[in-house]
């Protein structure tokens, strides 16, 4: 029997689609967010959207970079897994998906910092993705907007 998967139509950079993740779940550690429900993904900057209460500072700012470099150096595995929806752990949000998503789900773990159900593509290692740079970042209407690249 062939499993069925909802299509992909975008090519994500991996290193900076998997850096996605990695700032993802750094964010839900240090200001207690949801993930991103709004970003853009490109091979030279990228931006997320997270929804605060209150404006970072620029001292939490730094310690997200931080986290997240730090989090790369360990040269963490990703893998991918596939389940049904029915049983997805419930510390995964499925809140971005389609309503026509398929029966089955492709999980993408980093290391055991990060999973989340995910059809984009990812490198092997992070150890593959450089170093991790905030460019800018901006707060308004308790929307953080926070641009960011690789070098």
């Amino acid at each position: 029997m062939e499993t069925k998967m909802n299509p992909h139509n975008k090519m994500e950079y991996p290193p900076m689609h998997t850096t996605e993740h990695i700032l993802n779940q750094t964010m839900i550690q240090i200001f207690g967010c949801e993930r991103s429900k709004n970003s853009h993904i490109e091979r030279r900057k990228s931006k997320c959207d997270y929804i605060l209460t209150t404006a970072p500072t620029p001292e939490q700012m730094q310690i997200v970079e931080d986290k997240v470099n730090e989090i790369i150096r360990q040269n963490l595995p990703i893998t991918v897994s596939y389940t049904n929806i029915n049983e997805v752990p419930e510390c995964i949000d499925l809140s971005k998906l389609p309503q026509d998503v398929s029966q089955t789900l492709r999980l993408v773990s980093v290391g055991n910092y990060d999973i989340c159900a995910c059809i984009g593509e990812h490198i092997n290692n992070t150890s593959e993705i450089g170093i991790f740079k905030i460019i800018s970042y901006n707060f308004e209407d308790c929307k953080l907007r926070v641009r960011f690249k690789l070098v």
